[in-house]
């Protein structure tokens, strides 16, 4: 049984230390709350790239149960470093859950989480990953409309060493979709122009399609809808992934440019009606408020 044991995988380990407690003799609650075994590391490993995958798709429900049952399980203040280490990886994708719904506020916020890991990776000292929940960070100061903080904290991680070419090119790009927000277009464009060709050069064609997007905007805020037009017509024909996250980040920047023509007003309202149910069908808080926003600003020119 021992051999037997040894050669079994992670799962299987699991469901045998749980037989062995079902007796009584050991609490189940105990069990769980006892140290983790090697094989709870491999599994713990497993699940936190089960829930990326579904929060890449926006399955916020089985992503969160995932992600919920290794910080349940164990007590941080229990834990080794490889623990801790999955407990701070944890809480990104938890804060990353929280994001993708809108809950960016509050003491149960991705704010709040993302501290947490941050902290965490700092007491670890692992600065790449902390500086990856700081570019995070920045992204919950833009959505929560500290546009000027937020476009400063990018600005700083674009040539950090801490973080790899892929993220400066990130952080440079957002410092423009920050900056179209707040108004100061001309430079966001510049900005985002010089993200987009760092993406070709590093090879990354899902960052470069989503950059052509955030080109499109910008140009649009800047009042030039046959740039924004020509920008938006990559973005549409490159898409890498068909996320409903992004299709719905698309269709509604492509609505927004159109409701800006009055000859395209018309399937600007369609388009954005159908990235209005897609968000509200997948729990998207933060973009069906976006789209209200734009739909109610619509209304009130016409």
């Amino acid at each position: 049984m021992d051999t037997a044991l040894s050669r079994a995988d992670a799962d299987a380990k699991v469901r045998f230390e749980l037989l062995l407690v079902q007796d009584g003799s050991v609490p189940l609650k105990a069990y769980y709350q006892s140290a983790p075994r090697e094989w709870d590391y491999e599994t713990w490993t497993d699940d936190l790239g089960r829930a990326a995958a579904c929060l890449a798709r926006q399955d916020f429900k089985f992503a969160a149960s995932l992600v919920d049952r290794w910080l349940r399980r164990f007590d941080p203040h229990g834990l080794d470093t490889h623990g801790l280490y999955l407990h701070a990886c944890s809480l990104v994708l938890l804060g990353d859950l929280q994001r993708d719904q809108g809950e960016i506020k509050g003491p149960l916020s991705a704010r709040q989480t993302y501290r947490k890991a941050h902290q965490l990776f700092l007491d670890l000292a692992v600065p790449r990953r902390a500086a990856q929940v700081e570019l995070s960070l920045a992204v919950v100061e833009e959505m929560s409309g500290r546009l000027q903080q937020a476009a400063k904290h990018y600005e700083l991680l674009v040539d950090d060493r801490r973080l790899s070419p892929r993220d400066h090119a990130r952080a440079q790009l957002w410092v423009g979709t920050a900056l179209t927000k707040d108004g100061s277009t001309a430079y966001a464009v510049q900005v985002m122009d010089e993200a987009t060709h760092r993406f070709e050069d590093l090879e990354e064609p899902a960052d470069w399609s989503v950059a052509h997007q955030k080109l499109a905007l910008a140009h649009r805020g800047a009042g030039d809808l046959s740039e924004a037009l020509r920008y938006i017509d990559v973005a549409l024909s490159t898409r890498a992934t068909d996320s409903p996250m992004q299709r719905v980040r698309l269709d509604t920047a492509h609505a927004h440019i159109l409701l800006s023509d009055k000859a395209t007003a018309g399937s600007g309202v369609h388009l954005l009606a159908h990235a209005a149910e897609t968000a509200r069908d997948y729990g998207m808080s933060h973009q069906l408020a976006s789209i209200e926003g734009i739909r109610h600003a619509f209304e009130r020119t016409q």
